[in-house]
């Protein structure tokens, strides 16, 4: 990686559990403080900012955070109001919701909430996203594309997200929908950046040391460009179906972590694996 990690992350593949255990909400408080935690929930991601937000304050609430405050942004100018603001500067954990990871970055990018999210990142304040707000996460995030269908030329697109983390694409509902063609033809298009598929009920937590661990329900797909020997992309006309050949995968189950600047998978006890 270009630049490491700078804080916490906890990147959730969407539909996580919220009525029964709540394993990765609960990772969430717990990095965030516990019961003096202060959540901030975005929920700039969705249509409908009321209900999820409000949804998303009760389970915090719930597992014991008093200190939760809903930050609703429809337009640029709410990104620059001060109480928006001021609840990301008071925050020890920012919680990003589902929706469409397009309004994150077109309402906040550039904006004053968006430097301010930039700066809890640098001081270590835990930010989570679930869905849309887990795609978001990455400097490169895909917007739109097949899915269920084996990797064909120019069949996703993709746009800057917020950038708190470097040479990674996330990819989430990912076995749920099917969603390993378009990973596939993500990274066949970029071999430099590494693709990350996040099962529901699932979240990587990634640490300041560019480590991530899985956790949840589901396992993460990891797919390595950087091992390529040859794909078609280049070379296809539109929607035809690509070659990829010699990409690396890893599928981690929870307790298997992975190593981002060595690109190497981390077995539960911690020991990074051989090299290849």
């Amino acid at each position: 990686m270009g630049r490491k990690v700078q804080g916490n992350l906890v990147i959730i593949g969407g539909a996580e559990d919220k009525r029964e255990d709540k394993v990765i909400l609960r990772e969430v408080v717990r990095l965030a403080g516990g019961r003096n935690a202060k959540v901030a929930v975005v929920a700039v991601a969705a249509e409908d900012q009321e209900h999820l937000g409000s949804e998303y304050e009760n389970i915090f609430r719930e597992l014991g955070v008093a200190g939760v405050g809903v930050v609703h942004v429809n337009s640029r100018r709410d990104a620059s109001l001060q109480a928006n603001v001021a609840e990301i500067a008071g925050a020890t954990g920012v919680f990003f919701t589902g929706g469409d990871q397009l309004r994150i970055t077109s309402l906040m990018g550039g904006t004053e909430l968006d430097r301010e999210l930039h700066r809890a990142y640098e001081r270590g304040v835990v930010i989570a996203g679930t869905s849309a707000g887990a795609s978001a996460m990455t400097d490169t995030m895909i917007v739109e594309g097949d899915q269920e269908d084996a990797p064909r030329n120019l069949a996703i697109r993709m746009a800057p997200g917020m950038g708190l983390l470097e040479e990674v694409v996330v990819d989430q509902h990912f076995a749920q929908r099917g969603r390993i063609g378009r990973l596939m033809l993500a990274v066949a298009q970029n071999p430099y950046i590494l693709g990350v598929g996040i099962d529901e009920d699932t979240a990587v937590v990634v640490d300041a040391q560019a480590r991530f661990k899985v956790i949840g329900s589901g396992t993460v797909t990891v797919i390595d460009g950087t091992s390529l020997e040859h794909s078609s992309v280049s070379e296809r006309e539109l929607n035809q179906p690509v070659a990829i050949i010699g990409a690396t995968v890893h599928v981690l189950a929870p307790g298997y972590g992975f190593d981002l600047a060595s690109r190497l998978p981390l077995p539960p006890h911690g020991a990074v694996t051989a090299a290849r």
